[in-house]
């Protein structure tokens, strides 16, 4: 008798279990875990375009009625390529609330037998680590002159134009006497955000 008891307490525990199990199982959506982790094909889509300063101006001003971020920058600048990741967060912010971003590669020497597609897949590798899902630009003026053209010493600078297509402000660290005095992108967030208050 004390075994046939014993027989029927375990066949309810079993089927307890089996039936919270089979619960928990059930209450997962079947997006859940996409929502958890992102699949390794959902990165964003990475272009480059090769272009001159002309036509990155040109690009720019196509944005007109939005606040567009230019971030101009190169694989070679250090101080550029540790920035970077906060462009892309910019992006991820406010892209969906009006603000423009795009990245600008000065990668181009102006070196004969290394031409501006020479750098493609350089920065395209580094665009596409940093999953920079926004409208990428690789320049055709050798630095040097592309320097020159933006009345710029060196990069990295980050240039925010208003929604009327003029430029608002050029972030660089020309005037930075020391590491801390440098820019950063809070800087330039502060400002987007500042001039997405003005209506």
């Amino acid at each position: 008798m004390k075994s046939s008891k014993l027989f029927v307490l375990a066949s309810v525990l079993c089927l307890t279990v089996v039936y919270t199990i089979s619960q928990i199982g059930a209450d997962e959506k079947p997006g859940d875990k996409k929502a958890v982790s992102k699949e390794p094909g959902e990165k964003p889509k990475v272009s480059l375009e090769i272009v001159s300063w002309e036509e990155t101006q040109k690009l720019v001003a196509a944005h007109k009625g939005k606040i567009v971020v230019l971030d101009a920058w190169s694989t070679s600048c250090q101080p550029c390529m540790k920035e970077f990741p906060n462009l892309v967060k910019l992006h991820q912010k406010y892209a969906g609330k009006g603000v423009a971003c795009m990245s600008l590669s000065c990668d181009y020497q102006g070196i004969k037998n290394k031409p501006p597609e020479f750098y493609r897949e350089r920065v395209l590798k580094f665009l596409d680590k940093q999953g920079a899902g926004f409208q990428n630009l690789l320049a055709t003026d050798p630095a040097d002159e592309l320097y020159d053209k933006m009345e710029l010493a060196s990069i990295p600078a980050v240039f925010v134009y208003g929604r009327d297509g003029k430029l608002a402000k050029r972030f660089d660290n020309e005037q930075a006497k020391t590491e801390d005095d440098n820019f950063t992108y809070a800087d330039v967030t502060k400002l987007v955000e500042e001039l997405l208050k003005a209506k």
